[in-house]
């Protein structure tokens, strides 16, 4: 396995000061983060700049396993869901267009919706999901789906329903656990459920049980990180685990991205030292 770090909890840090930072933390990998409101956003990133962050994960030793691009499927104003669904097409070109060493980033993103909106969404998801499928598909791109706690795509037989009715090597999951654990499901459950089907994965720390949880920087919480990793080597799961630091988290009036990420890595790093997983 490797460790990566994702620029999600870094919305004003430039790639300039963020990739030499974690690189020399250690981090193996950085996913970007493309929504608007980032410095990376999809939009600035002409050839030009995609061309300089080749060259800048290249000067630093690092890889870029995934992009994170999460934008709702299922938006139901009508110009803003076109809107949502070129920019997901167009981010599975970024993907294509920053392969670094034959390593081709994912496609993170959520579906959108709601728990409670399941039955009524989930033909639409199936439809708009096998759209962009497709489109990842041409491109070599993979899109990496995140059940995530509160939108429709929320528990594990939702998740492994829309991954049997698109059988395709294109989409997978982006398997965040946090989203789990605060939903009581026990880490040797969601992980022999979705670890098969997994391309990429996010961590974080976290406390107390929906609806009344809180999202933690790795390290601040009790969640037992050799456990997970254990439960993922045993699983056949050989890729990368990712930071990723929690708009929760960013709203701290004392919050620091830097060291949020220092503190994570340490947090990983003695986790991987303990646990049977192999870090590559």
């Amino acid at each position: 396995m490797k460790l990566g770090y994702c620029t999600w909890g870094m919305p004003a840090v430039e790639l300039d000061e963020a990739v030499p930072h974690l690189s020399s933390l250690g981090y193996d990998g950085i996913e970007i983060t493309v929504i608007p409101g980032y410095v990376t956003e999809l939009g600035t990133l002409d050839a030009e700049e995609r061309r300089r962050i080749r060259g800048l994960f290249a000067t630093h030793g690092v890889e870029m396993p995934a992009i994170a691009g999460h934008t709702s499927l299922l938006e139901p104003d009508v110009r803003l869901h076109a809107s949502n669904m070129k920019r997901l097409k167009d981010t599975v070109e970024l993907c294509a267009d920053l392969t670094m060493d034959h390593l081709v980033p994912c496609l993170d993103t959520t579906p959108g919706g709601r728990p409670e909106d399941w039955n009524d969404v989930r033909d639409r998801l199936l439809n708009e999901t096998g759209d962009l499928v497709d489109h990842g598909a041409r491109h070599g791109v993979v899109i990496a789906m995140e059940p995530h706690i509160g939108c429709c795509l929320c528990d594990v037989e939702r998740t492994l329903w829309l991954l049997e009715q698109i059988d395709s090597g294109y989409l997978k999951l982006n398997y965040d656990i946090s989203h789990f654990d605060v939903a009581g499901v026990p880490t040797a459950e969601s992980v022999a459920a979705l670890a098969p089907h997994t391309v990429h994965t996010h961590v974080k720390d976290q406390r107390g049980r929906a609806p009344d949880f809180e999202f933690l920087i790795p390290g601040e919480g009790d969640f037992d990180y050799v456990e997970y990793l254990d439960a993922m080597q045993a699983a056949g799961y050989d890729d990368y685990i990712t930071v990723e630091v929690s708009m929760m988290v960013q709203q701290r009036e004392d919050y620091d991205p830097l060291d949020a990420a220092g503190l994570a890595y340490r947090t990983l790093e003695a986790a991987f030292e303990v646990s049977q997983a192999e870090r590559a």
